[in-house]
């Protein structure tokens, strides 16, 4: 949008502030170079469209907003005379590209001063060349270190996922190491009770009967109900006494492995009216092996499906094995991430998934979100440590119009008002000193922004925060991040 244009007096940007150091010639040049421009109530330039003026205002009141996702969010709104906007980066020349950051519109006739984007550029090199320098190195070297400091952001927490997977991971491990261990004893004994009962005179009837007995004993451990504690204890104590008036040794040390297996009084009742009164002690020991031999490798079976389900954990967090853009189910992604940080959110936080799983897959980049997931769940974390390391986390998906909404809620300490504005700046921390780096939200703007289209916002008060996660249920044409 062009404005009308009006006289330029040098006095007039003299006075202004960036000016008010130049001598009569260079504001005549100025004059000469640049225009004057009322614009009407309306946008001035809009974002991502080729940057070509430098603007300055004279007076009136201007705002700049970005494009989030699908809204536009205020970032600035001012009167105050001299404020600049526009192609600021100009004197970068070719080395960026040389586009509109944000977008501008005026609320009131205001008048700019307006200069051309190459003269603004010239008369930069040419009146501060020190300045010009000083200012390539603070635009390339923050650029550089913001590239090392979120790599070093993304390694900090691949670390802590990898110490919190090991964390994991050793638990069923070592639970399969010490359950083969007594595995192999048992069977040991299971064949020296087999042996016993061979040496003995018995029928092939009696043997057959012992074997099916067996069999089906096997069957009932896999079938076992899930009994609460009390009435375990009952079974327990009947199982016992059945064994102590049947004169087994050692009843009460056999009486809880077999109410595990889901054997009681009536099953112990069938197996000695199988078996002679005489082979009955010996059956007995023979099954006592055989229901904990079950066990075991039931125990050996879940360990090792706990140790399988957490590498496809890893593997889909990390999508190693993805294609880096794809459709994906934000609920799969969800779990992993919940999965491979259980280690560092601990026992004394709940984690509640409200999730609606009628929402469709969305396009995404998943390996990108689940680190968006990774620091808001961090930050949520740490809020509850700080708030006696106890508290809930909810996790929510729902549809919010044409997008899908991830919502994180913690009970935690809250974020202070005066913090709300800044948390999403490069570089800006509330953790203690060593940390936080300060770009975990930062990155997950640009990822969610960026790279995805969509939006993150932030409701809190003490003991209720809630970061909001916004993606377009439909691909979006990409632009770089």
């Amino acid at each position: 949008m062009s404005g009308r244009s009006a006289p330029c007096d040098p006095q007039e940007i003299g006075a202004l502030f960036l000016f008010e150091k130049l001598t009569p010639g260079q504001l005549g040049r100025l004059c000469s170079e640049g225009r004057v421009e009322r614009f009407e109530p309306g946008p001035v330039y809009t974002e991502g469209e080729p940057a070509t003026c430098f603007y300055v205002m004279l007076e009136g009141t201007v705002v700049l907003y970005r494009r989030v996702g699908g809204d536009d969010v205020e970032v600035t709104r001012t009167s105050q005379r001299g404020v600049y906007a526009g192609s600021m980066q100009a004197y970068l020349g070719d080395r960026v590209r040389q586009v509109y950051n944000n977008s501008m519109r005026v609320t009131e006739p205001t008048r700019f001063f307006v200069l051309p984007a190459d003269t603004f550029a010239g008369i930069m090199q040419e009146w501060f060349p020190m300045a010009v320098h000083l200012l390539e190195g603070l635009f390339f070297g923050s650029k550089s270190t913001q590239r090392a400091i979120g790599q070093r952001e993304r390694l900090l927490a691949l670390g802590s996922l990898s110490a919190g997977l090991t964390h994991e991971l050793n638990n069923p491990a070592a639970a399969a190491v010490r359950a083969t261990s007594t595995l192999r004893e048992r069977v040991g004994k299971m064949r020296h009770k087999l042996a016993v009962i061979a040496q003995g005179s018995y029928s092939p009837e009696v043997m057959a009967n012992l074997i099916d007995i067996q069999e089906r004993t096997a069957e009932r451990v896999a079938k076992a109900p899930a009994l609460s504690p009390l009435e375990a204890s009952d079974r327990e104590d009947a199982v016992a006494d059945w064994l102590d008036d049947q004169g087994i040794p050692e009843g009460w040390r056999i009486a809880p492995t077999f109410v595990q297996a889901g054997l009681d009084v009536d099953w112990l009742d069938q197996v000695a009216a199988a078996v002679d009164e005489d082979i009955l002690p010996n059956a007995i020991g023979w099954l006592n092996y055989t229901v904990e031999t079950e066990l075991l490798m039931d125990e050996i079976n879940d360990s090792t499906t706990r140790i399988s389900h957490l590498v496809d954990a890893a593997k889909q967090y990390s999508q190693l094995d993805r294609a880096p853009f794809r459709h994906a189910d934000v609920h799969e992604l969800l779990d992993s991430t919940l999965l491979m940080l259980s280690g560092k959110i601990g026992k004394r936080i709940k984690v509640v998934k409200d999730y609606d799983r009628t929402l469709p897959t969305i396009p995404a980049y998943p390996a990108e979100l689940n680190q968006v997931w990774t620091n808001l769940i961090d930050n949520a974390v740490a809020a509850m440590n700080s708030a006696g390391g106890e508290g809930t986390l909810t996790v929510r998906t729902a549809a919010e119009h044409d997008r899908l909404l991830v919502e994180f809620r913690d009970t935690g300490v809250g974020i202070p008002a005066e913090d709300r504005e800044r948390i999403f700046d490069p570089f800006f921390t509330t953790k203690p000193v060593g940390e936080g780096t300060g770009l975990g939200l930062d990155i997950s703007w640009r990822i969610v922004v960026n790279k995805h289209h969509g939006s993150i916002r932030v409701e809190s008060e003490p003991g209720d925060t809630r970061f909001q996660v916004l993606l377009p249920l439909t691909a979006v044409e990409e632009e770089s991040a």
